[in-house]
């Protein structure tokens, strides 16, 4: 093979796996173990940080080094990219010029079998309804909250929003946490740390940080509630303190065929009782709340379990008589 196909063979080999004995290269590539240092000395001098191991046979590694060299992808990894790059305008992040400009590039080097595959997957990513609302939040303050994370360090940061002070009034004493994970819902990003002025488990709006320098102390991290940070934010989003459940759930008789109510059922579940009626089972933050969910089926309902439900929509025909009569 020529000098170019075979700097481009070792290259894709290195990338595979961490460590290489040099024995196994020559084996691969089917050329000697002096071929094979000179090919890393090439690649060296083209930006690639390139470690020797040591070891019987001794071998190489493929490290970090202070430039992006270029970089090799297989076709499904090429796909994968490309596919991420166009679903970047809905991820709730700033880098909507960037990730096109990226998409650009990697069209302009891919081959064309993959370029025809990437035209029939070509879509437009739209966002969940109430995503568009969703203020953009700058690639910068989720480096710099990341990093805190992963060093373990405590962050201080300005917050906006909450109560606002009077230009007179002295400025907010920033928050200090103890940073444990990004988490993403919907459009939006959220930090989940320790807050180390209220001593307990906060939630917040990663839009809303203003990342203060430097860092605090090194902490040891806590046990997040719920098993992990998805299903504590999840039964935070919930209305719930504890398991990631709605804190009310109703079962309702629905004059409405199943099939008619599963496309809009979310995470509720909708069971066949015939062809006008299902029998429905979810869950919301408050019996009023689920009452008036249940309204927008836009058709007759009774009332299986529990009490509370039946006494919400009283409840909330109360209300909506007295709107109505204003």
């Amino acid at each position: 093979m020529t000098t170019t196909t075979r700097l481009l063979n070792l290259l894709s080999l290195l990338q595979t796996r961490r460590d290489w004995p040099g024995a196994l290269l020559a084996e691969r590539l089917e050329i000697s173990h002096r071929t094979v240092r000179r090919d890393v000395e090439r690649l060296r001098e083209m930006g690639y940080s390139i470690q020797a191991t040591m070891g019987p046979d001794g071998g190489y590694r493929l490290d970090a080094g202070s430039d992006l060299p270029p970089l090799l992808f297989d076709d499904e990894q090429v796909i994968a990219l490309a596919i991420a790059l166009q679903s970047a305008t809905v991820t709730g992040v700033g880098i909507g010029e960037a990730a096109l400009r990226a998409l650009t590039t990697v069209r302009q080097v891919m081959p064309s079998r993959l370029r025809h595959r990437l035209t029939g997957l070509e879509f437009t990513a739209v966002p969940r309804p109430g995503d568009g609302l969703a203020p953009s939040v700058s690639p910068d303050v989720l480096i710099a909250v990341s990093a805190a994370i992963r060093a373990r360090e405590v962050l201080r940061f300005d917050y906006a929003g909450g109560v606002p002070t009077a230009d007179d009034s002295p400025p907010r004493p920033a928050h200090r946490v103890e940073p444990h994970h990004l988490v993403t819902s919907q459009g939006r990003w959220y930090l989940v740390a320790w807050d180390l002025t209220r001593d307990d488990w906060r939630i917040f709006r990663a839009d809303r940080i203003a990342p203060r320098t430097p860092t605090g102390p090194r902490f040891t991290p806590r046990v997040v509630p719920g098993g992990g940070a998805q299903e504590f934010v999840s039964a935070r989003f919930k209305g719930s303190d504890r398991d990631n459940t709605w804190p009310c759930t109703g079962t309702v008789i629905l004059h409405l065929p199943a099939g008619a109510v599963r496309p809009f059922a979310g995470d509720g579940i909708a069971e066949d009782l015939g062809p006008d009626r299902c029998r429905y089972t979810v869950g919301s933050w408050s019996w009023v709340a689920l009452a008036a969910a249940l309204g927008r089926f836009d058709t007759d309902i009774d009332v299986v379990e529990p009490a509370e439900l039946t006494a919400a929509f009283a409840q909330l025909a109360a209300r909506n008589a007295a709107t109505a009569s204003r």
